[in-house]
C-alpha cells in the first residue's frame, strides 16, 4: 500500500504539500497540485480519512436522513445535496428511516457516531421527531430540514411554498367546474401537511365553497392504509366528491389504487390532482395531473446552507434560522380534465 511519503517522493514536494492538494485547504499552485494528484494516481494512493479526521476533527462528511428511498421524489434531493457537498469537498451518507420514529432516532445517533459535521432531515412522522429535532439543536450539531418541517421548532428549513403551492393544484380543479372537492393528506402533526391544508382551504373559500369536516381525509404515510380510507370514503356514490387532491405522492398512490379498486374513472368519476409526481407517471393511463416540487434545488439548497453554518462554527449555531421557500409547478395532465399546460406558483 501506497504511503503519502512516496507520493511527496514522486512528485517532489514535502509531505505537506500533498497533504494541502488532498485537503483542499491550502492554496497549491496549479503545476504543483497536478504533480500530486499525477503521483496519487501512478501509485494508485488511497488517503487514510480516519486518521486524518481524528487529527483534525473534521470528517468532511454530511449525513441525509430521508423516509423512503423508494418515493421518486428523495432520491432527486440526494443527488442535490451531493452535487453541492462535493463541490465544497464533503461527501454526502444517505440513510432511510423508513418513516419510523425510533428508527430515526437510531439513524440519528449512528451519524452522530459517525462524526458527521452536519445532518439534512426529512422528518419521519411521530410526535418523538420534534423532540429529536431539538436534541440534535441542543448539541450544537448543525441541522437543516427539507421537505416535511417539524412543527413547534426553529431549525434551518428548505422547501416549496407549501400553501401557495396547494392552493394552485385545487384552484385548478375549481376551475375545471369541480364544487365537492376532497383532500387526502398526510398527518397532521407535520407542518408541510398543514399548509398544504391551508392551502386548500383557501382556495375553496376563496371561489366561496364550503368545507365540511368530511371532505378532509387524513391518514398516514402508509399507502396501504391511505387506500383503505379512501376506499371507504369512495364506496359511497351519495357522499362521493366529484375531485380529490392529495398532499404527497404516497397519498396520491394510495387515491389512485382506491379509485382502480372501487371500479371508478379518473377523471370521468373523480378528479385527481396529486402534490408530487408519481412513479413512473408518464405510463399512466390517464396521466396524472402534479403539483411538482424542485427537488433537486431542494437538496442542493439545503445542503449549502448547512455547510455555511458548518463554516461559521459556533457563531451561527444561535443565529437567525434560514427559511427558504421555492416556488413548485403544477402539471396539468389528463386525471384532472384538462388541458396540458404547466402552471408556476411561488412566494
Amino acid at each position: 500500500m501506497s504511503t503519502i511519503k512516496q507520493v511527496a517522493d514522486m512528485a517532489g514536494v514535502s509531505i505537506g504539500t500533498v497533504s494541502h492538494v488532498i485537503s483542499g485547504t491550502v492554496p497549491v499552485s496549479e503545476p504543483l497540485k497536478n504533480r500530486v494528484l499525477e503521483a496519487i494516481r501512478l501509485l494508485d494512493y488511497h488517503p487514510n480519512h480516519i486518521a486524518r479526521s481524528l487529527k483534525t476533527r473534521k470528517t468532511r462528511t454530511l449525513g441525509i436522513v430521508i423516509p423512503d428511498m423508494t418515493i421518486p421524489f428523495f432520491p432527486k434531493v440526494i443527488r442535490g445535496a451531493e452535487t453541492a457537498a462535493q463541490k465544497h469537498g464533503y461527501s454526502v451518507m444517505a440513510i432511510d428511516s423508513n418513516d419510523d420514529e425510533k428508527r430515526q432516532g437510531e439513524v440519528l445517533s449512528l451519524l452522530r457516531s459517525q462524526r458527521v459535521e452536519g445532518i439534512l432531515l426529512v422528518v419521519a412522522s411521530g410526535d418523538d421527531s420534534l423532540a429529536q429535532v431539538a436534541r440534535l439543536l441542543e448539541s450544537g450539531l448543525p441541522v437543516v430540514c427539507l421537505d416535511r418541517l417539524p412543527g413547534g421548532v426553529e431549525v434551518d428549513s428548505v422547501c416549496v411554498d407549501d400553501k401557495v403551492a396547494a392552493e394552485m393544484g385545487v384552484r385548478h380543479l375549481i376551475e375545471n367546474g369541480h364544487r365537492k372537492i376532497a383532500i387526502l393528506t398526510g398527518p397532521l402533526s407535520l407542518r408541510n401537511e398543514q399548509e398544504r391544508l391551508r392551502g386548500y382551504k383557501k382556495a375553496m373559500q376563496k371561489a366561496g365553497l364550503p368545507v365540511p369536516a368530511e371532505l378532509v381525509w387524513e391518514a398516514n404515510l402508509r399507502q396501504e392504509d391511505a387506500v383503505e380510507l379512501c376506499k371507504r370514503k369512495l364506496n359511497s356514490a351519495s357522499n362521493r366528491p366529484s375531485a380529490l387532491f392529495a398532499t404527497n405522492g404516497v397519498m396520491g398512490m394510495g387515491a389512485l389504487r382506491a379509485i382502480v379498486d372501487c371500479g371508478l374513472q379518473t377523471p370521468a368519476d373523480i378528479a385527481l390532482v396529486t402534490f408530487d409526481e408519481l412513479t413512473a407517471e408518464d405510463v399512466f393511463r390517464p396521466s396524472i395531473s402534479s403539483v411538482v416540487q424542485p427537488a433537486y434545488e431542494i437538496g442542493f439548497q439545503a445542503t449549502e446552507i448547512l455547510l455555511q453554518r458548518i463554516q461559521s462554527g459556533a457563531e451561527a449555531a444561535v443565529g437567525a434560522r434560514v427559511a427558504v421557500r421555492l416556488p413548485a409547478t403544477l402539471k396539468i395532465r389528463e386525471s384532472s380534465g384538462g388541458a396540458t399546460a404547466p402552471t408556476a406558483a411561488g412566494t
